[in-house]
């Protein structure tokens, strides 16, 4: 997987650089307007501490949101530097430092909803610029196969969510302490969904942090562009939000700007290629540069390092596998 990544990275970098003319690039640097990248910022920022509010709900309040909002942003760092996601890894175990501890597999199973929530969320984006324009037939396919998918599975958590009854009863049959203890925890994760008031936070929260997504990169849009487009907004986030499933190196450098450019060609903003090149490069840029600051604010603030969050995963996961 490592060298796969590697070559995919290599190739959607090389092709990106065989259609871009340096001194249109130059001239689309030059006349950006730079200005917007302080509301794109504070939209980034504003997001963070929704989705931040968000877990925080999912938890139950198990943690306050101080943490919530420096264990994700350490997280998100996390995921940007090493491979296949240890960010979340690094979340469960930062979880479990807290005051009380919080189970790690209740917080893996807040996780799962929260990737379910905003693959929902990504796909009401394309169906939304599907609605108002052409959709490039790769992100179409992403989403047909995807929105069914993340239906499904909400679906599956909410109703063993609200039949705790019955999967405490199944659990209690199986007379298997470590997975009784895996199988509480699961379900207390999933409590939440058992509540409609909750689920509709939950929900809402979800949509507001998108909206602000949605919010930042409409502004961003502006530093290369005299006229942005919500279609063209959602259509490049939803690209962006899919491609981090496609094999490549840490931070998705490369297949993360070709299919913003993909996104941008479908939306009549490709032309000139080195100006929808420059802004893709912002665009992840400027994602990197927001999770990089405050995940080191995440680090100071938790009081760890990489190679601490290494080994209290591994503690991790030689604890869960014990009797």
């Amino acid at each position: 997987m490592g060298v796969l990544g590697i070559v995919v990275s290599l190739a959607a970098v090389y092709f990106i650089i065989s259609q871009i003319d340096v001194g249109q690039l130059q001239e689309a640097v030059s006349q950006a307007r730079w200005v917007y990248l302080i509301p794109t910022t504070l939209f980034l920022l504003l997001g963070l501490v929704a989705r931040a509010f968000r877990w925080q709900w999912l938890l139950e309040g198990g943690l306050p949101i101080r943490r919530t909002f420096s264990i994700m942003n350490v997280a998100y760092l996390v995921n940007g530097i090493l491979p296949l996601r240890i960010g979340e890894l690094a979340r469960v175990y930062l979880a479990t430092r807290a005051e009380p501890p919080i189970a790690p597999l209740k917080t893996a199973s807040t996780i799962v909803v929260e990737r379910l929530l905003d693959l929902l969320g990504v796909v009401l984006m394309v169906f939304l610029a599907l609605a108002f324009g052409p959709v490039p037939e790769a992100i179409r396919t992403a989403a047909a196969i995807s929105a069914p998918a993340a239906v499904l599975g909400f679906v599956v958590l909410v109703v063993l969510a609200r039949q705790r009854f019955w999967t405490d009863r199944l659990l209690a049959r199986v007379n298997q302490p470590t997975l009784t203890r895996w199988g509480n925890q699961l379900l207390d994760g999933l409590r939440p969904l058992s509540q409609a008031r909750s689920m509709l936070v939950a929900v809402g929260l979800t949509t507001l942090g998108w909206g602000l997504s949605a919010a930042a990169g409409y502004c961003l849009m502006l530093t290369f562009y005299d006229q942005a487009s919500w279609i063209a907004t959602l259509l490049y986030i939803a690209a962006a939000a899919f491609v981090i499933a496609v094999p490549a190196v840490p931070g998705n450098l490369g297949p993360y700007e070709l299919s913003i450019i993909l996104a941008l060609n479908s939306t009549g903003y490709g032309e000139p290629a080195a100006k929808a090149a420059a802004f893709a490069v912002l665009v992840h840029g400027l994602n990197l540069a927001v999770h990089a600051i405050t995940g080191l604010l995440g680090f100071i603030e938790e009081g760890v390092s990489i190679q601490q969050i290494s080994q209290g995963v591994s503690r991790l996961r030689s604890s869960e596998q014990g009797p």
